[in-house]
């Protein structure tokens, strides 16, 4: 099938702007981009809203991105349009819209697409001109190494048909999994492995615990304060248990080492740990945890310096591995435990709403932190 022409597709089309932090996202009819080499164009399906998307765009995240800019996240498309380097996506493929983009030539000057253009001279000038414009609008021009082609038969079709029976909004929360597969795979979790999961009862936090099961963990402990939140995850699979943070140091690693049974303590500890964590306990608690030679990956985003038992990391040979969002590989490996079944997302919790309802959308979106629904933008 050859790709539609530039010409084949609708001149303009409808998008969200951001003009200013200090002014609301505005909805704008602007105009439909081409395929340019590298790049395919998108008919965006669903668009995922974080829990705090609406802080960013108002700017009390701080967050660095340029204006004007259409705005937006990770998410769902069927592919358009491709350029004239396209060798494996086609139009009409449906695909996960990956929001980490990397510099082409220098894969360590990154961007979130539509959301942060990062620090550094290099990562501006990438986000500031071919990757200004995200995927709150109908259409999106989107790097084709950031599309990953997913098998619509498998995942959407009925169970009597023999697929899995998602809808196709449900699939944007491959994005939170896969950033959960980053940071476990980066430290080897294998089938066997103990791994504690904190805190654990926001969308990261759930999706790092489903995707140790997946991988095969013997045992996955949930840590974080709410404990309906934490009983939930812990009804929700035989190898999940749970552990409440106190605040003691002492007491909540004897809570861990309880659950982990006969042993030396854990495989791997997990951190995904929110801005406002700086001081919270659980850091020490759960290294403290671990066995001789255990590993932990670092993927929260508390802004201020962390104290770490420094000694204990140093006499039990334990290795801090920092990891920023996934590669490719990981993208791809998720997926296929997707499709093969040896995963599963929550079904029927996905709230959708249109460019036109933007806050509403945004105070779902925060309303449902820590909850298993999620928003979706659906231009």
């Amino acid at each position: 099938m050859a790709a539609p022409s530039a010409q084949d597709l609708p001149k303009t089309h409808q998008a969200l702007v951001l003009l200013s932090t200090s002014e609301p996202l505005s909805l704008q009819t602007v105009p439909t981009p081409s395929p340019t080499p590298g790049s395919v164009v998108v008919r965006v399906l669903s668009a995922n809203i974080s829990s705090y998307s609406g802080d960013i765009y108002n700017g009390k995240r701080g967050y660095p991105i340029p204006t004007p800019s259409i705005v937006g996240a990770s998410g769902i498309g069927r592919i358009v349009a491709t350029g004239p380097d396209t060798v494996a996506l086609s139009p009409g493929d449906l695909v996960l819209i990956d929001s980490g983009i990397y510099g082409r030539d220098d894969p360590d000057t990154k961007i979130l697409f539509g959301i942060h253009e990062g620090f550094s001279d290099a990562s501006r000038k990438l986000m500031a001109g071919e990757w200004r414009n995200s995927t709150y609008a109908e259409y999106a021009k989107v790097p084709l190494e950031n599309c990953e082609r997913l098998d619509e038969k498998r995942l959407c079709s009925s169970v009597s048909e023999g697929g899995l029976g998602y809808e196709i909004e449900e699939l944007g929360r491959l994005h939170e999994h896969a950033i959960a597969m980053g940071g476990l795979d980066d430290v080897n979790v294998e089938v066997g492995d103990t791994v504690i999961v904190a805190p654990a009862t926001g969308n990261f936090g759930r999706a790092a615990v489903r995707v140790a099961v997946a991988l095969g963990a013997a045992k996955v402990i949930a840590m974080g304060r709410d404990q309906s939140k934490l009983d939930a995850l812990a009804e929700s699979h035989e190898r999940i248990s749970a552990v409440r943070i106190t605040g003691y140091v002492a007491a909540d690693t004897a809570a861990l080492k309880e659950k982990l049974g006969k042993g030396k303590g854990a495989d791997v500890y997990f951190d995904i740990s929110p801005p406002a964590a700086t001081s919270s306990s659980h850091f020490k608690s759960c290294i403290t945890a671990l066995r001789p030679h255990g590993r932990v990956s670092l993927m929260g985003g508390v802004t201020g310096d962390v104290a770490l038992p420094l000694v204990w990391i140093m006499f039990q040979n334990i290795t801090l591995k920092g990891t920023y969002m996934y590669t490719r590989e990981q993208r791809k490996k998720l997926v296929k435990m997707l499709e093969g079944g040896l995963m599963v997302f929550e079904k029927g919790s996905v709230k959708k709403f249109g460019l036109h309802e933007w806050d509403a959308a945004a105070k779902a979106a925060s309303d449902a932190a820590g909850t298993e629904a999620s928003c979706v933008i659906c231009p």
